[in-house]
């Protein structure tokens, strides 16, 4: 038995493992499509947020994104280097940059959200409406099982 069968075979019972592998074809597929585009899947995952709560700041943009306040800066500063968003300090706080799409930034995310959503569909339609539910309902578990 070679060495990818053992792992295989060690780690098949491990339900994180199928989850990652699960995560991992997602991210593979949606920087595929997203490639012509120029944009990582990090940077459509803040054009996408930013499309729905304009104006909001870097630090909450990284919370709704799921990564992490330095790992949201390096994104911003390439989002803005290419124009696609603005950031300019909050009326309300003035050390807070508020941070929206520009023309070029819409026009840019509405070509490659189609792009994403396509494969989003595509998952979808592997599964019949009550597996969707099934599903989403697992996933929802494990995470309430896993959270602090």
């Amino acid at each position: 038995m070679g060495t990818e069968e053992k792992v295989a075979e060690a780690s098949a019972w491990r339900l994180g493992n199928t989850i990652k592998r699960a995560e991992q074809a997602l991210i593979a597929e949606k920087t595929r499509v997203l490639r012509p585009f120029g944009l990582t899947v990090p940077q459509y995952a803040a054009l996408l947020t930013l499309s729905l709560a304009p104006g909001i700041s870097g630090a909450r943009l990284a919370r709704l994104c799921l990564v992490t306040p330095q790992s949201m800066t390096t994104v911003l500063k390439t989002l803005e280097s290419r124009r696609l968003i603005e950031r300019r300090p909050s009326p309300d706080h003035a050390q807070v940059l508020v941070t929206r799409l520009t023309p070029e930034g819409q026009a840019l995310f509405d070509r490659a959200d189609a792009a994403a959503v396509a494969v989003e569909r595509r998952l979808l339609e592997a599964y019949a409406p009550e597996e969707r539910d099934l599903l989403r309902g697992l996933l929802d578990r494990a995470i309430t099982t896993l959270s602090p």
